[in-house]
């Protein structure tokens, strides 16, 4: 009998070092060189089952890339946050609803949102708009500008090619804008359902917040397009600073605030250096393709040392990319927050 109640004791013991183990396993994670094959990637789970969703979705390398850099961003913020919240940083909740917009932003971004993505085509000035040859943006005011660049004579093709890419990264913001406008709306509504007066006037003070960052980046886009539309009439000028959208955006923005001639001197040599990181990461993305359509012609040919070599180069290449896409992220945003004088981070993805 003894001998029976000893077993069962010892059942129920290693029952519950093995629970124990099992909810460490889902929580935390595994740490590399780990007998599984399958790293986690990311140290909150809602942002590693977000990656894993991503790598289902089958997303083209740069997109997985820049997906990647996004999430190392928010899990920097939210684990700043967890430690603003555990010192008593954040009682209104301000961070928090920043910190949910910002991963909000995410999903949208990347289609991951369950919504189908027809947010490029909510603009008022979309509507009765039927696409055309040549239409690339979306926006008949940035097709019709971007119509005239390449037909008035005015640019080389590198110049066009720079311009493009300004195009293109207005066409973007416009799409974190409807994103964001959503997201506005959405806690519109669920703050008519409030019922503590309490929460409500917490609830409020966002919406405001919310309001005001539409404000500003409806500001931005109106200088943005301002800018397009005067050098697709002008071109560009023999004293343009910087060749990088965003890079031009927030000088553009400096030029702007209140800052300093010292200030502003300082801030575009530290911007000089940052374009040259954008471009140098404008580069890998290019390669990362290129090594991703070799990858898979090779795997057409069933070629197994040869796949596994060109496997091991386009991982390399992935994580290089990955990384400096990080970094150029973190630097967009302390460059930002410099310019804008905020002293909380805040996502610019």
């Amino acid at each position: 009998m003894r001998l029976r109640c000893f077993v069962w004791a010892l059942c129920l013991g290693v029952g519950a070092l093995a629970g124990g183990k099992y909810s460490r396993d889902v929580n935390e994670p595994k740490p590399s060189g780990s007998e599984d094959k399958h790293l986690v990637e990311f140290r909150i789970a809602k942002l590693h089952q977000v990656w894993e969703k991503a790598q289902r979705m089958q997303l083209s390398p740069v997109r997985q890339a820049e997906l990647h850099s996004d999430l190392k961003i928010q899990e920097k913020d939210e684990l700043r946050w967890k430690k603003m919240k555990v010192e008593g940083l954040d009682d209104n909740g301000e961070k928090e609803a920043q910190i949910r917009r910002n991963f909000n932003v995410i999903l949208a971004k990347y289609g991951m949102d369950g919504k189908r993505d027809a947010r490029s085509l909510e603009t008022n000035s979309l509507k009765d708009h039927e696409t055309k040859d040549g239409d690339i943006f979306d926006d008949p005011r940035l097709d019709k500008l971007w119509n005239k660049a390449q037909n008035s004579g005015k640019f080389t093709g590198e110049e066009l090619q720079s311009l493009k890419r300004e195009f293109q990264h207005h066409k973007e913001k416009i799409h974190e804008y409807n994103i964001l406008m959503e997201t506005v709306s959405r806690t519109e509504e669920i703050h008519k359902n409030v019922i503590s007066p309490l929460e409500g006037d917490t609830k409020e003070h966002v919406l405001q917040q919310k309001h005001t960052e539409l404000k500003d980046k409806m500001r931005n886009l109106n200088h943005g397009f301002e800018r397009l539309r005067k050098i697709s009439h002008e071109g560009f000028s023999e004293d343009s600073e910087f060749r990088e959208p965003r890079v031009i955006e927030l000088w553009e923005a400096a030029k702007r605030s209140n800052l300093s001639t010292d200030e502003l001197d300082s801030l575009k040599e530290e911007l000089h250096h940052f374009e040259a990181k954008v471009e140098k990461h404008n580069h890998y993305q290019e390669q990362l393709e290129l090594s991703h359509q070799k990858l898979r012609h090779v795997e057409s040919l069933g070629d197994e040392e040869h796949i596994k070599r060109n496997q091991d180069k386009y991982n390399t290449l992935a994580e290089k990319t990955r990384e400096m896409g990080y970094k150029m992220k973190k630097h967009l945003q302390d460059l930002a927050n410099k310019i804008s004088r905020q002293g909380l981070p805040h996502n610019e993805l």
